[in-house]
Order: structure tokens, then sequence, then C-alpha cells
């Protein structure tokens, strides 16, 4: 099978983006042997090494990292002065790859980029999902999502939404037991703990993150999944701290009740990254900015609640 009719450019940039040669075949379904014999004539055409060779890895020469800098550079500028003066220049094609963790990407990020695609259907979206942030750089994503401060200097950052954690609990619970007056009267309740490093409590943070207050909570229900801590919140099993992107509809809709409303929580705002030596296609562009208008429908919270 041959190559898809991809210019040098394209098909250097997918190869770059590969951790070996057999990787960068499979996104084109054709054969190891095809890919390499492509890439040995980029290299006779330009006179250059641009892979070292591994049966384990693929490791970019010198020649071969500033080729694959330029190439990320240009071929997002290509995409978008086609697609202007392109007879569908106002139809978005191409794709549109971006990276989010799951608990946010499933309750958000999907129906966004479910609608995006209605709205475009020439567009082919790649969403992928995990537990851990990523580190995008020089990968294939477009940009990724995240939540919480964003420390890494090679990536830009996009504020889409604010956001914050908060405490809520179920009328449910609230019937049978006065909600806490202020953040000490915390470990006097039932509270439903979200599992990290293996620890059966949690501490709470308030304040903000230049003046902070942790308070350590034991937990009569713990859990290392979200969702399952979410709904045993719902059920009126105890307080929960959780993020607010994650209980924005139940508080809409009453199934919880946020608690300690005038105490501040250091943010965790959600964020769009993307590699700071890369150009945003239109097309990823675009999504951004509908992510961002549909998670202001989708969170934003009457006051009080």
């Amino acid at each position: 099978m041959d190559l898809p009719e991809l210019d040098d450019l394209q098909f250097f940039d997918g190869v770059a983006r590969s951790e070996t040669l057999t990787q960068a075949a499979r996104q084109w379904g054709v054969s190891t042997s095809a890919v390499s014999k492509r890439l040995a004539h980029l290299e006779r055409r330009l006179g250059a090494q641009l892979i070292t060779r591994s049966t384990r890895r693929l490791d970019l020469t010198d020649e071969g990292r500033r080729y694959a800098a330029g190439a990320a550079r240009l071929l997002p500028l290509i995409s978008d002065l086609e697609e202007e003066v392109g007879e569908r220049r106002h139809e978005l094609r191409g794709h549109v790859v971006v990276h989010s963790t799951i608990g946010l990407g499933r309750t958000h990020i999907a129906p966004l980029l479910g609608r995006f695609k209605d709205l475009h259907p020439d567009v082919e979206i790649d969403l992928e999902l995990s537990h851990l942030p990523l580190h995008i750089a020089g990968t294939r994503f477009d940009f990724a999502i995240r939540v919480g401060r964003q420390r890494d200097s090679s990536l830009r950052a996009r504020l889409l939404h604010p956001n914050r954690r908060v405490v809520c609990a179920a009328p449910e619970y609230l019937a049978n037991r006065n909600p806490p007056r202020s953040i000490h009267e915390l470990p006097e309740h039932d509270c439903i703990v979200i599992r990290e490093n293996d620890s059966d409590y949690a501490v709470w943070r308030f304040g903000t993150e230049s003046e902070e207050t942790a308070v350590k909570v034991p937990g009569s229900m713990v859990s290392n999944d979200g969702d399952v801590a979410t709904q045993w919140c719902v059920e009126g099993h105890g307080l929960l701290m959780r993020s607010r992107w994650h209980v924005a509809p139940m508080l809409r809709t009453g199934a919880l009740v946020q608690l300690l409303d005038d105490v501040p929580t250091p943010g965790a705002n959600i964020y769009a990254v993307y590699d700071s030596a890369q150009n945003l296609t239109r097309r990823a562009k675009l999504a951004i900015d509908h992510i961002a208008e549909g998670l202001t429908q989708r969170l934003d919270v009457p006051a009080g609640q």
C-alpha cells in the first residue's frame, strides 16, 4: 500500500511526532518499509540525515529537529491560507486533535466537540482522554484542556473558564445535620474523600494561593473515583469538596447545595494549552473559542448556589 499524497513537510511532521517509524506507518496505514523509503528519499533531497534509526525509538538529529520545528510553524499557516482562498473558504476542513483529563473530557469537552463537529461537518475530531496531564510540546495534539495553574514555560495558555473547588452537600444530608458555619467545623461532619496517593483522608484548602488554610478531613466514605464520590454526595452521605465544573449542573438543579460560599478557595481555572513553538490552525482556534463559549453556558451558576 502506498503512502497517501503528502508533501515533504506534512510527511516529516508526522514522522517527527511519532516514537518509532512503525508508529508513523500505522497512522497512514502503510508498511514501515514504505515510510523508511520515503524518509530516505527526503534525506537524499535535502542532503542531510534527519533521524537516527533505532529499533526502539526514533531520535531526531539537529537537522531533523530544525526541519520538524519549521514544519510545525509552517503547516498551520499553509492550512489556513488554503482555507481562506479555497472555493469552500467558509467551511473548515482538517483534523483537530485534543487531549483532556477523563472527568472534564467526558462531562464537558466531548459534548462541546460533538457540537463543533455538527457545525463543521468536514472537520475530523480526535479527542484523547487520560487520568494524567500530558506534556504536549512536540506531540500530535493541537491543544490540551487542563485545570489549575500552568507552570510549563514551553506552553501558551488561554483561560477558558474561571473555576474553583467548592464544598457542597445534598438537601437530604442537610435535613438531618446543621451546615458547617466555618471551615473549622468540617472535621465534625461526615465527609466524602476522593483518595489521592493512597491516603484515606483529604486536605481541603481554603483562602488564596498566597495565604492558604489547610483543613484535614477524615473520610467516612472514600473512593479514588470522583464520579462515585459525587454520586454518594448526591445521595446524602456527606460533604464533598469538588471542582465547580463538575458540580455546577447539580447546583443549578438543586441536587446539591454549596456550603461556605463566602470562604474563598484557591483557583482551579480551566485552560487550553498548546505548544508555544507551534502556530494554531484556524480550526483549532475556532474549536477553542467554541469550548470557551460552551463552558460559560454550561458552568455559570446563578448567584447563591
